[in-house]
């Protein structure tokens, strides 16, 4: 049995199983032994070795335009030739052979002029249960009897990449080839690599038609007023976008148009780890749900009551579920151009203000920079806080030159009066392991009056480190927490933190100077005086 593909054929195919639906997928998962259906009916499938997205291994086959295009210097895309790629797709194929095959056609784009229509292919059940969650479904049956895809992803987690014969760095790989419009992907269970694939891929041909791609969540308030969430990893991007006072219209992936904003995405991919019932509600439930797949958590054998406080497996425990699984959804997945634009940080050196309203220049600035801190025990080797940065918030994901993704921002926010802010949901009263996280109802009080606009009559003052404004007063909080250094009993010590982050700052947006204005390389943070 052949599958025929838009640039190549799979032959000698076991089975094709076509748009099966979650019922069906189960079905198949089960049987396969590929997952456990937990209590009360989540899908828990486990990763094996790879737990998280492999960026090391991620490649773009160089042609005409890519090579010209792709910010191959400084960002984090690794090139493959065609002639390695064909040699690669033909080895997948092979090992395919006398294998069965599961296919979803959907979309990734909420907004019909804009929308990618793409063909999943996976060799696992469970991986194509996560792709019919993740991305937006044909509900008309003649529609997707005439589907034709413009992007075909291909993944195979038990075909292994052999480095010396096919140029890659490991056993996983993941090639994205735009002429031929394909990605390739395997050695990898982690279902996180297909989703991705096709962001990086929206990213790349979405600017080119002056759309903003984003690595960010969204939501709406009663009045209709959009608002952006950007942050990596730990920030509270998820947490803090999935409000029961404001609808949500995405949690992780959006483009921004000169029509509004639109999700990427017909699901989320949210971190469970430690999730609490009390905090995040909405996701929480999710976890109790048909239809959601767990990846790499823990339950009890016998009663398959889940446990999510176990990171035995791994930290980044991830639930996949449609986002119609959360209640007060925007079912368009479309919203108006934002009101407001949040950046979070998790800054564990406690200097940075819970709030502060950035300049357009310092919103490019900060964009660009992509700063969190990580913490001791979230990965191997990291005993101290470590400041990280990740161009425009997803740097693995953004093959243009972040001064590409930068200027959008810049002139979509400006055309539509969007008001910028950055958001530090990380320590206070001193650095990780002697300050105090900062409390979620805290952030979540900030982010209601930033949203509400109750901070626009506020007294603000200059941070002298970052040079944002800060709020000297916010209803719901306390106001000794808005001036950081003021909660530190050592001020001399937080004037050393202040200025080494600085200096960090500084170091790291020397690679980006060419490709971005003066004005934007001169709203970073100034290395601080003691006072």
């Amino acid at each position: 049995m052949d599958l025929q593909l838009p640039t190549t054929v799979l032959p000698n195919l076991k089975d094709i199983h076509w748009n099966l639906s979650a019922a069906e997928l189960y079905e198949e998962i089960v049987r396969k032994q590929e997952g456990r259906v937990a209590h009360q009916g989540p899908i828990v499938a486990y990763t094996g070795e790879y737990t998280g997205r492999s960026p090391k291994d991620k490649y773009i086959v160089v042609d005409e335009t890519t090579d010209e295009q792709i910010w191959w210097d400084g960002g984090e895309a690794h090139k493959f030739t065609d002639e390695q790629y064909e040699a690669l797709r033909m080895r997948q194929e092979a090992y395919l052979q006398g294998r069965s095959v599961y296919v979803q056609d959907c979309y990734a784009g909420a907004d019909d002029t804009h929308r990618l229509p793409v063909r999943i292919v996976t060799q696992k059940a469970w991986h194509n249960l996560f792709a019919r969650n993740m991305f937006i479904q044909e509900a008309d049956e003649a529609n997707l009897a005439d589907f034709a895809p413009e992007f075909t992803v291909i993944h195979t987690p038990g075909f292994k990449a052999n480095p010396e014969r096919d140029g890659t760095r490991s056993e996983v790989f993941v090639v994205l080839n735009f002429a031929k419009r394909t990605v390739l992907i395997g050695g990898s269970e982690y279902a996180g690599e297909i989703k991705k694939s096709i962001f990086t891929t929206l990213n790349y041909l979405l600017p080119l038609k002056g759309v903003l791609g984003m690595h960010c969540s969204a939501n709406i308030g009663s009045d209709g007023d959009s608002a952006l969430f950007f942050g990596l990893s730990g920030t509270g991007k998820t947490t803090l976008s999935t409000d029961p006072e404001r609808q949500l219209i995405g949690d992780d992936e959006h483009g921004w148009s000169d029509e509004g904003i639109f999700n990427f995405e017909g699901g989320c991919y949210a971190k469970v780890i430690n999730l609490s019932p009390a905090a995040e509600p909405q996701i929480f439930a999710t976890t109790k749900m048909f239809g959601t797949i767990l990846e790499n958590v823990a339950f009890h054998e016998g009663s398959r009551h889940l446990n999510l406080d176990d990171a035995s497996f791994t930290e980044n425990t991830r639930a996949s579920y449609p986002i119609d699984s959360i209640p007060n959804v925007v079912e368009s997945g479309r919203g108006a151009h934002p009101k407001n634009v949040i950046l979070l940080t998790c800054d564990a050196f406690g200097v940075m203000p819970p709030i502060a309203r950035l300049t357009p220049e310092q919103a490019m600035y900060h964009f660009i920079s992509g700063y969190t801190a990580k913490v001791a025990g979230t990965e191997r080797g990291i005993t101290e806080p470590r400041a990280a940065f990740s161009a425009c918030f997803g740097a693995p994901f953004m093959p243009l030159h972040p001064g590409v993704y930068a200027k959008l921002l810049g002139e979509h926010t400006a055309t539509h009066g969007s008001t910028c802010w950055l958001v530090n949901t990380g320590w206070t009263g001193g650095p990780y392991g002697a300050g105090t996280r900062m409390a979620i109802q805290h952030s979540r009080a900030l982010l209601r009056a930033a949203l509400s606009g109750d901070l626009e009559g506020v007294e603000m003052r200059t941070d002298p480190v970052f040079g944002f404004s800060v709020p000297m007063s916010c209803p719901g909080v306390p106001d000794s927490i808005l001036d950081p250094r003021s909660t530190w009993t050592d001020k001399a010590g937080y004037d050393t933190k202040a200025a080494a982050l600085a200096e960090m700052f500084q170091t790291n947006f020397e690679r980006f100077a060419e490709g971005t204005s003066a004005d934007i390389s001169a709203a970073g943070p100034r290395v601080a005086q003691p006072s």
